[in-house]
């Protein structure tokens, strides 16, 4: 034991030069005394904070002082449920081979705790290692308490995970690893709610997937490393589940950064790039055995990573597929325009492209790298009329290769629908025809080229999503009717998917990207809103082309496809607001093959799927599955409103 300690200080001595550099996750420790901030003790918690106010030792095992206060500042007494799930030591960088990166290794755990009436808590281990345990080194605990009550089985207590980390003697930590924030997580991953097991923070998911841990139960896929990459991306199968990760890659889609984000509060973000190991590598490059030599050089261990996976090569090589999608995505615009033909009835569909700076660009320049444009047009934003097969829909270019009846005028692609729009009366929202454009252009090697004629739509890796654009027209040439965009904004979708996420990549449609191009209004602050109302030029009331049999319409399929994946479990995640009086301008909403729902109930019902639920809905006034007419008369008439009044905090509010 001596022998290893005398090992450490000598990397500690290395490991105190790059104090600036090293982190994974979690919160310094810090100085402090026992926490007693007296007064009343907190009759309700609606938020638990913790701290951990004192850590001393006796023989090596620590006795830990944990404060929990609630969101007033008052002492929360009576916690039954709160433990420290795992205490771990920081291995420094290198300490049992040369490359090898810092690792947490776990000491005890312990639910052995004294409360003190006064808001303290103060943990005791019945077993610790202090074997192994080294006071040179930083030292972590990680407090969880779950989603309980008081020790009154009645008071609810909501979740809450800390970590802190101190050196040996319970002072503030020389040094520690953060590579990762808990924010970055819940910005998919809905704050207070389990990640996977029962953790809900990534600082727990780190302190306890440790490689030691992991290599010990013969599964070193299981260490932190390696299992959080292996988990965002689709190269292989996800451990026992056997199943792949598809909802979280499609996400992710393979962008390092939209996790590993620079940050001046985490010591070591950039660690990702800085020490390249073969536990990490291993999880997404799947086709390499490091140890056999195939697929790379054979080595045994990670001494000689670094001297051909520098940092500034390692992060250009991660990120240079992003960074270039997203160079050629700003590269070019369009301005799409409408009108519409007062004989005809028929709308022209112009679209000029533009360069970054707004230049017009002869679309005959870029026509044969064009994979695609894709122009639908349909009548009504608020309660689209056409539905899904109803609309005028055309592929306007095919791999370079103009459609029939499509014309290139001024350098301007230029098209004109050719089904019966059957637009309403003047000033009615069914006047209005609104068009949406998504293009996509050829490229590879983070460069435009020219297409293949016969290039598979389904081989997304030869082409990139442009910037999708949206147009409006009105028969009478009145100011055009738009749909509300103050629920629901873009913004709030790049929180995970990123602002360059290719929506509907593949298949049947261009891979199309969300752009101020499609904005028609502005925030408080003069910035362009880039709304989702677009998407109901196919997500109509009607459904899309199952009918209503996946719910297809906008107001349901967002919450159908988000809660079948398991991520949104928070209205704030998405919504910035809800625009109740929305529903007066809806109809009824196809939620089965062939069969209408009135409009709030099927809204509320794509989430609340209970026969309760329902049974309540009809006897206030709406039709579940019913004929279309019949949801349609009574579209109005569902008085859901007069009791519930649903805001982002709590979309289960009542009036009364």
């Amino acid at each position: 034991m001596n022998v290893q300690k005398n090992k450490f200080a000598l990397l500690l001595a290395a490991s105190a030069v790059s104090i600036a550099l090293s982190g994974c996750g979690g919160d310094d420790g810090k100085d402090g005394e026992p926490g007693n901030s007296g007064g009343t003790a907190a009759q309700e918690i609606n938020t638990l904070n913790l701290d951990i106010t004192q850590v001393t030792y006796n023989d090596g095992v620590p006795t830990v002082t944990v404060f929990a206060t609630n969101e007033k500042d008052l002492p929360v007494v009576g916690l039954k449920d709160i433990e420290i799930e795992n205490a771990a030591q920081l291995i420094p960088q290198g300490a049992a081979h040369p490359g090898d990166s810092a690792n947490w290794q776990k000491l005890g755990s312990t639910d052995q705790f004294v409360d003190n009436k006064d808001g303290s808590y103060q943990f005791t281990f019945d077993s610790f290692s202090t074997d192994v345990f080294d006071p040179q080194l930083t030292q972590r605990f990680n407090v969880v308490a779950p989603a309980s009550t008081l020790l009154d089985g009645v008071t609810p207590v909501p979740v809450r995970e800390i970590v802190e980390d101190f050196d040996g003697e319970g002072n503030e930590a020389l040094y520690t690893k953060n590579v990762v924030s808990h924010e970055v997580c819940a910005s998919c991953h809905v704050e207070g709610e389990k990640i996977y097991h029962r953790a809900t923070s990534v600082e727990t998911c780190i302190t306890c997937h440790t490689q030691e841990w992991a290599e010990s139960r013969g599964k070193p896929e299981v260490a932190f490393s390696h299992l959080i990459h292996n988990v965002h991306n689709d190269a292989k199968v996800f451990g026992r589940n056997d199943k792949l990760p598809e909802t979280a890659h499609k996400i992710v889609q393979d962008n390092c950064q939209a996790c590993h984000v620079q940050s001046d509060e985490l010591t070591e973000w950039g660690n990702w790039s800085r020490v390249p190991t073969m536990e990490v590598c291993s999880s997404c490059h799947v086709d390499i055995d490091f140890k056999a030599g195939q697929g790379h050089s054979q080595q045994n261990d990670n001494s000689n990573c670094i001297a051909c996976h520098n940092a500034s090569w390692t992060e250009t090589i991660h990120t240079e597929a992003s960074t270039q999608k997203k160079a050629l995505i700003d590269q070019y615009g369009i301005n799409v325009e409408s009108t519409i033909d007062a004989t005809t009835q028929a709308a022209t569909i112009s679209i000029a492209v533009v360069d970054a700076a707004g230049n017009a660009v002869d679309i005959n320049t870029v026509l044969p790298m064009v994979q695609r444009f894709e122009v639908v047009t349909n009548v009504g934003p608020n309660n689209v009329t056409l539905g899904y097969g109803g609309k005028d829909s055309i592929n306007a270019v095919t791999n370079g290769v103009l459609a029939a009846g499509v014309t290139i005028d001024a350098g301007k692609l230029v098209y004109t629908t050719s089904k019966d729009l059957k637009l309403g009366v003047a000033g009615a929202d069914d006047e209005t025809a609104f068009t949406f454009v998504g293009w996509a252009m050829c490229s590879t090697d983070g460069a435009f080229v020219d297409c293949d004629p016969a290039l598979d739509a389904d081989n997304v890796s030869l082409y990139t999503g442009m910037k999708a654009g949206l147009a409006y027209a009105t028969l009478s040439g009145q100011e055009p009717s738009k749909r509300h965009v103050d629920s629901v904004a873009f913004s709030a979708c790049a929180n995970c998917h990123t602002p360059e996420f290719e929506v509907h990549k593949g298949g049947h449609h261009a891979g199309f990207v969300m752009s101020e191009q499609l904005s028609h209004t502005t925030d408080a602050n003069g910035n362009a809103i880039i709304g989702v109302d677009a998407c109901v030029a196919c997500h109509t009331p009607d459904g899309t082309y199952a009918g209503g049999t996946n719910k297809g319409a906008l107001e349901m399929k967002l919450h159908v496809v988000h809660g079948q994946e398991g991520i949104i479990k928070d209205c704030a995640q998405c919504h910035n607001d809800f625009n109740l009086d929305s529903f007066q301008v809806k109809g009824a909403l196809a939620t089965a093959a062939g069969t209408y729902t009135t409009p709030i109930t099927a809204t509320c019902t794509s989430c609340h799927t209970s026969d309760s639920v329902k049974t309540h809905a009809t006897s206030q006034g709406a039709v579940i599955d019913g004929a279309k007419d019949v949801a349609n008369d009574a579209a109005q008439l569902e008085s859901c409103f007069f009791c519930h009044a649903p805001v982002i905090e709590d979309h289960t509010k009542m009036k009364m």
